[in-house]
């Protein structure tokens, strides 16, 4: 997500400050000084960019392709799975989509969806209690599950629940006149409990009405999950002494999740929320910091300054210690936060699970590799901060269809990635009785107790083991074909060298990675990578046909990924600062691309300021849900940046689009 520089200005929203100071070698190291970047470069496809697109490309195909030619030299004729003219670069404060495509603004920030269903005011003066009514700020990731998904089919198209995160608020909007504060202290409650309250996540029942347009329906579904909302801990660090707090001395429970990026859905039909950048929400005025504050980059001042209010509600987001003992104060209420929780979007009724085998950090989102009964669910998910690191959990339990449920998330192994400059890569167990884990905390001076202190510093553990330093690990997708799993690297600014999976010094334009699995059931230790795209303009830039992009598919800061059932891959941008205000990239986008042809084409272009983030589609792929997030980005109740979707006057709305073809056909 885009954020501001100034990390710590009270409200700055933003990218946590990078916080791995470990001595990991980028791959440059293993490479040796001889390796240029322009090499890396100009000789992509060599190296990697195209070094694979599946098993179902012909050998002429591939021989071309290696040799840095396009799909136009092949000696072949295929479809094209890309029927649509390119959309421009344009810096409009409004959706641009291909001709004979309508893009719609559905369920914006503020729609009430239970409860009394208050509406939204334009001035921004609902209370906290209709905000946990409404829809929260800042839409992010997003699925759709078909109204007969639970039945085993999943095939209906016209009517489901729509669930979807919401990472972060903007003080400047949801108050009428921004948020009270005197000598850097919060002095209203109420302000705080309805940025609380637009924190989260929203399930919402929609159905499209005889006329083809989508509506909500006032269903007991339709749920508010905040970041006050009772929640459940379980897997190996549940009850453990570094999550007792006062509102929890067992270390059991807790309460709500935040800055809720990307997400995943499980193969039971569940939906998992994922939080990102979390520490920012915490202060701690202690000297100095354990370690599993201090590798995630705890302060001493918070972004929102929740923790200036007397209340217990609020106290909770300080870290400070103040009594004796872990059950007398908030000094472990961080390690709540940083997990992934597993929310069944049918059951309202139900607690959400943080779900602490998958590890803690800046979940982006996670990504389930193809799913077979009878094997191991695998999933992924990438850090996203500069320098982490991308992991892989594999369950212990194998998957049973209509009998497997969250408990396959409690009990596994979690490994951390390393790349290797042959286009090889390994999986690190963080796993406290596996010996080579052992010998290299051993190595390093490093101990943990047990498990669950392994994965409450998960990122301890990994720099420990010798994990590779990534470029801002973001989203991720798995080739519904080939099971070859797909990360963005969305840019990164403080590295100064290169290296082979990270191929530019100063990354301002980011990549795509990907790789296949040696073992057949994902589960297995060894896989082989390669570079799918290099962003950035048309003289510094590769595209996934070996060529430089060009004006119809140019892009920066690649983040969203999603396949859709015929294996396009959809990515969306997440640029901000002078890529958005100058320069050939325009507002940030969503373009298609069909790994196996190479082509790319650009599909949609954002309103000013906003991100591009989240998708789904209904199952007949006859429309596509968007989110458009912190549209006219930095606005304040008195200068405002934009104004989409509303128009002339309005603060803008974070909002999901709906987008579909004129002649109401598959979209593509």
């Amino acid at each position: 997500m885009s954020h501001a520089d100034d990390h710590a200005v009270l409200f700055g929203s933003g990218d946590e400050l990078p916080s791995n100071h470990s001595s990991n070698p980028h791959l440059n190291e293993l490479i040796g000084n001889g390796l240029r970047r322009r090499q890396l470069l100009a000789g992509g496809a060599a190296l990697g960019t195209l070094a694979f697109l599946g098993g179902t490309l012909p050998a002429a195909a591939e021989a071309a392709e290696a040799a840095g030619r396009g799909p136009a030299d092949f000696p072949f004729k295929r479809r094209s799975k890309l029927p649509f003219a390119p959309v421009a670069v344009t810096r409009a404060d409004s959706i641009s989509v291909p001709t004979g495509y309508r893009a719609v603004p559905f369920i914006p920030w503020g729609t009430p969806i239970s409860g009394s269903y208050p509406a939204f005011m334009e001035d921004a003066s609902n209370s906290a209690e209709d905000q946990a009514q409404q829809t929260g700020m800042h839409h992010d990731g997003m699925h759709f599950f078909p109204i007969d998904a639970q039945s085993g089919k999943g095939r209906t198209s016209d009517h489901g629940l729509l669930v979807l995160n919401h990472e972060y608020i903007d003080a400047g909007l949801i108050h009428p006149n921004g948020p009270s504060v005197v000598d850097g202290k919060r002095i209203s409650a109420e302000e705080v409990r309805k940025e609380i309250n637009a924190h989260g996540v929203s399930v919402v029942e929609i159905r499209r009405n005889l006329q083809g347009a989508w509506e909500v329906l006032p269903s007991a579904r339709n749920r508010r999950i905040t970041a006050a909302t009772p929640m459940q801990i379980r897997g190996p660090a549940r009850g453990h002494v570094l999550l007792q707090t006062r509102y929890s001395p067992e270390g059991t429970a807790t309460r709500g999740t935040q800055n809720n990026c990307s997400h995943g859905v499980t193969p039971w039909g569940t939906y998992l929320t994922c939080e990102e950048n979390w520490a920012g929400y915490f202060a701690s005025s202690d000297g100095e910091l354990p370690r599993e504050l201090s590798r995630y980059g705890l302060r001493s001042s918070s972004r929102y300054g929740w923790e200036t209010l007397p209340d217990d509600e609020f106290v909770r987001f300080d870290a400070t210690r103040k009594g004796a003992s872990a059950s007398d104060d908030y000094r472990n209420e961080p390690n709540h936060f940083g997990w992934i929780v597993e929310v069944d979007p049918f059951a309202p009724e139900s607690v959400p699970v943080k779900h602490t085998a998958l590890g803690r950090f800046a979940h982006e989102g996670l990504v389930f590799a193809p799913v077979k009964a009878g094997q191991p669910v695998v999933c992924y998910s990438g850090d996203d901060a500069q320098n982490e690191y991308i992991y892989k959990y594999v369950s212990r339990d194998k998957y049973r269809s209509g009998r497997s449920d969250g408990r396959l998330l409690d009990v596994g192994t979690l490994y951390v990635a390393r790349f290797a400059a042959d286009g090889t890569g390994e999986w690190l167990a963080l796993d406290i009785q596996d010996p080579a884990f052992q010998n290299a905390c051993s190595a390093a001076g490093v101990s943990f107790a047990d498990q669950g202190e392994v994965l409450i510093n998960t990122r301890l553990a990994a720099d420990v083991v010798g994990a590779t330093k990534m470029d801002r690990p973001e989203w991720g997708a798995a080739h519904p074909d080939t099971g070859e799993i797909y990360f963005t690297l969305t840019n990164n600014s403080s590295r100064s060298e290169a290296d082979a999976a990270n191929p530019r010094a100063a990354n301002a334009y980011g990549h795509i990675i990907r790789w296949r699995e040696l073992s057949a059931d994902h589960a297995g230790r060894r896989f082989t990578w390669s570079l799918f795209l290099l962003a950035g303009p048309e003289n510094d830039s590769v595209g996934p046909n070996g060529q430089s992009l060009s004006a119809d598919n140019r892009l920066a800061s690649p983040d969203g990924l999603w396949f859709d059932d015929e294996g396009r891959l959809w990515i969306q941008t997440d640029m901000s600062g002078s890529q958005l205000s100058a320069g050939p990239f325009g507002n940030n986008q969503m373009l298609v691309a069909d790994p196996r042809s190479g082509e790319l084409k650009r599909f949609l272009v954002g309103p000013l300021g906003c991100e591009v983030t989240g998708i789904s589609a209904t199952p007949d792929f006859k429309t596509l849900f968007v989110n458009i997030q912190h549209p006219g980005e930095g606005s304040t109740a008195d200068n405002l940046l934009g104004t989409w979707p509303d128009g002339p006057g309005k603060r803008p709305r974070s909002s999901t689009v709906i987008v579909s073809r004129e002649d109401g056909r598959r979209l593509l």
